[in-house]
């Protein structure tokens, strides 16, 4: 691979206008086909083999208005007061007529001829609170292929023209909103890329070297991003997945370019040509590149494993901005290098020394680790254990409306429902039933069910009232709407839809042929919650496997992978204990924006593990290559350690701090979810990067020696060959667009030596 790495980069070097003039020829087609031809991200959550999922499949079949979307107007008297005077009730019906006639709503149910019989007849409706201050004008609309984004926008458009002249506070919430709602605009993005921005110049000293990194980032990124509306003709892409994609793509993009400008730069200062620097760095840190970035690749497609398709949508959107990011590094990248020249180190900001040599700070660093090896990989592995404890408290779930900020009118109106209803009701179960009886269709006897199971689901003591069935006769369908005594988000009514599936239900309908099943969008997240959680152990093996294999094979070792698997899954558990205890515990919640506590969301679990395994890579790479490389050269193992460290800790901790400055911008957006993300791969990474990397990696290093580097002979000659650092074979290279490479040879450092003695047994 080194051969051609070599031939690529000297190319774009050499032709830098033919490999820019591609790269924009290519975002000219990618961005002008989106914006004619590109679909808008819809947030579909189908996970077929779920019981809430054959819920919402019977529902859509019978063509039922519970399988469609709906939205909830919630009202309340302006002054504090009740619902029962003559201004509230023309205002609420002047309200609902005005709803009632919005494109593509179905039905709209109607308070106020509930209030005008009176406050019995109004409680016993179920759309006015039992004290009169709250009602509900409940909008059904049709499934979510007939809808878009233009519908809620119709909606809020009426809402806020009726609050203009009418005595009612008027909040909204319901499907519709979680469906197509954009997330609210944030400085953080920006806020972390200036940061970035920062970190880049006290590295390089050097605007044109900053920008690069910065430059290649953003222009893969508005490629990658811009490709999801045309993704979405194949697999259905969620609303969310373009700031997963961008947080991920910004930190990869600026980390590979980072990587490659480094070693570039310090070939430039070691005398090397232009173009020779250019093709050696991408036939060296490119291949690292490369390498580390088809392992986040691998490791994000792997989230289809855990058979929910949206996250497999979000992982595959995501590992195609990495791809984009990683092509942009060894292709863009170098023929901007050669585009720049010399220039890359002019506008240089104080003073600007670039050297391949060992940094004396972090050399004292390593040999004082080496120094306490014993004290710091305990000291540093009890820290990591302590921090992942909170993880045996992990509560998986989904945040809902009650966990937006109360500036949002979806959290006032949940609020408005949960003080005048109760908190279930803002979680309804439906229970879909089907009468079909061994396909002859529906039978009296099947419907005669129907009552009994609405009487024992009332006398369930997790919910609080269960609606009469609403049958259709032609598809056998009836639909029940149970509304639970607690909130979505507690783990009470989660024990309820369990004991509604496993007792309540088999109970009552027996062994007839009715079968009955639990729907709505809290079970639903329940529902994959538990998928996730089940799958997650099994996802978490395959990755750490792909992990020890691959190391494996690149440092030719057994007990470095073995410690690599172990250290990260101690960087993770860390980074998961921090989420539990912001998250659900709420400590420093204010210091993040979020002003309640919530579950950690289901899928980030496993969509974290995927990304921060690649991720993790890139340093683990970066690190041990350069220690190998001494070691092969020196045979000493203490000393290969320490300028292992000394050589590369400059670069992984500014690595380390874009990567934690980007994912921490996301962190002060305002969805919980996002927020979830940014603080848990920023925690990872800082992790990672420090007491892991340069402070327990090196200890447990030193502590095993020569061990370190063991590896059985019969398993040494079946293992295929792949090293990062070697860079090219220049006796394969003959002449490259007429260029003699015997005038460069002696730039090139020999292969060190790989004879069976360098990998002494234990």
């Amino acid at each position: 691979m080194s051969n051609l790495l070599y031939r690529l980069g000297r190319y774009a070097a050499t032709k830098p206008g033919r490999v820019i003039g591609l790269w924009l020829l290519a975002a000219l087609v990618v961005i002008g086909s989106s914006s004619a031809f590109g679909r808008t991200l819809e947030d579909v959550i189908d996970v077929p083999g779920l019981d809430s999922q054959t819920a919402y499949d019977l529902l859509s079949e019978a063509q039922s208005d519970a399988a469609g979307l709906s939205a909830q107007i919630v009202v309340t008297p302006a002054d504090g007061g009740t619902l029962f005077n003559a201004e509230s009730q023309a205002d609420l019906a002047t309200l609902h007529a005005g709803a009632a006639a919005l494109p593509k709503v179905l039905f709209a149910s109607d308070p106020s001829t509930a209030i005008a019989q009176g406050p019995e007849a109004a409680a016993m409706s179920g759309a006015v609170s039992p004290d009169g201050t709250v009602a509900i004008i409940q909008l059904q609309y049709p499934l979510i292929g007939e809808l878009g984004p233009g519908d809620l926008e119709v909606l809020n458009e009426y809402l806020d023209e009726a609050r203009d002249d009418t005595s009612l506070r008027i909040e909204a919430r319901g499907e519709l909103f979680q469906t197509y709602s954009e997330a609210e605009t944030s400085t953080g993005e920006l806020i972390g890329l200036v940061a970035a921005v920062i970190i880049l110049i006290v590295a390089f000293r050097s605007v044109i070297a900053m920008g690069l990194p910065i430059g290649i980032a953003l222009f893969g990124l508005a490629i990658g991003i811009t490709s999801m509306s045309l993704i979405t003709y194949l697999i259905d892409i969620p609303s969310w997945a373009p700031q997963i994609a961008s947080m991920v793509g910004l930190g990869v993009g600026i980390d590979y370019a980072l990587f490659l400008v480094t070693r570039h730069r310090e070939h430039l200062a070691d005398g090397m040509a232009m173009d020779e620097s250019i093709a050696r760095s991408v036939a060296t840190a490119g291949q690292a590149v490369v390498f580390a970035g088809g392992t986040v690749v691998i490791a994000i497609l792997g989230l289809a494993f855990a058979g929910v398709p949206f996250m497999t949508a979000a992982g595959v959107s995501t590992s195609i901005v990495v791809l984009i990011m990683v092509v942009a590094s060894i292709t863009l990248l170098p023929a901007l290098l050669g585009l720049a020249g010399h220039r890359i180190d002019k506008w240089t900001i104080g003073r600007s020394k670039v050297s391949s040599e060992v940094s004396p700070g972090w050399t004292r660093w390593g040999t004082h680790v080496a120094n306490h090896a014993w004290k710091y990989a305990i000291g540093v592995t009890a820290v990591l254990l302590a921090m992942s404890a909170p993880v045996l408290s992990l509560q998986l779930g989904f945040p809902d409306d009650g966990s937006f900020p109360e500036a949002r009118t979806e959290r006032q109106a949940y609020d408005l429902v949960a003080e005048g209803f109760g908190p279930g009701t803002n979680g309804p179960l439906i229970v879909a039933v089907d009468l079909n009886t061994e396909g002859t269709g529906t039978s009296a006897g099947a419907v005669d069910l129907l009552e009994p199971l609405v009487i024992a689901l009332n006398a369930d003591v997790g919910i609080a009232a269960a609606t009469p069935p609403t049958i259709d006769l032609d598809s056998g369908v009836a639909s029940i709407i149970a509304f639970p005594t607690t909130s979505p988000q507690d783990e009470t009514t989660l024990d309820t839809v369990k004991r509604l599936r496993s007792e309540v239900i088999p109970n009552t309908l027996g062994d007839s042929t009715v079968s009955a099943h639990v729907g709505g969008a809290t079970a639903s997240f329940a529902d994959i919650g538990d998928r996730v959680t089940s799958r997650l152990p099994l996802f978490i093996v395959a990755v750490i496997g792909l992990s020890f294999l691959l190391l494996m094979i690149v440092f030719r070792s057994v007990l470095v992978p073995l410690k690599a698997a172990i250290l990260n899954l101690l960087s993770i558990g860390a980074a998961y204990g921090v989420l539990v205890m912001v998250f659900q515990w709420g400590w420093g919640k204010e210091l993040i924006g979020l002003e309640s506590t919530v579950p950690i969301v289901s899928f980030i679990p496993m969509f974290m593990f995927a990304i921060l395994f690649g991720l993790s890579m890139d340093y683990e790479v970066f690190l041990l290559s350069r220690v190998r490389e001494e070691y092969l050269r020196t045979g000493d193992n203490d000393s290969s350690v320490i300028h292992g460290i000394a050589s590369t800790a400059r670069v992984i901790t500014s690595a380390a701090l874009i990567m934690i400055s980007v994912f921490g911008g996301f962190v002060l957006g305002s969805d919980p979810t996002i927020k979830m993300f940014g603080l848990g791969l920023a925690t990872a990474i800082f992790v990672d990067a420090t007491i892991v990397r340069i402070v327990l990696v090196p200890a447990t290093m030193k502590l095993m020696g020569d061990t370190n580097w063991w590896l059985p002979g019969w398993l040494d000659k079946i293992l295929p060959t792949l090293d990062l650092e070697g860079g090219p074979d220049m006796d394969a290279i003959n002449t490259i667009d007429g260029h003699d490479e015997t005038s460069t040879r002696e730039l090139i450092s020999v292969q060190p030596d790989k004879s069976p003695h360098m990998y002494p047994d234990p």
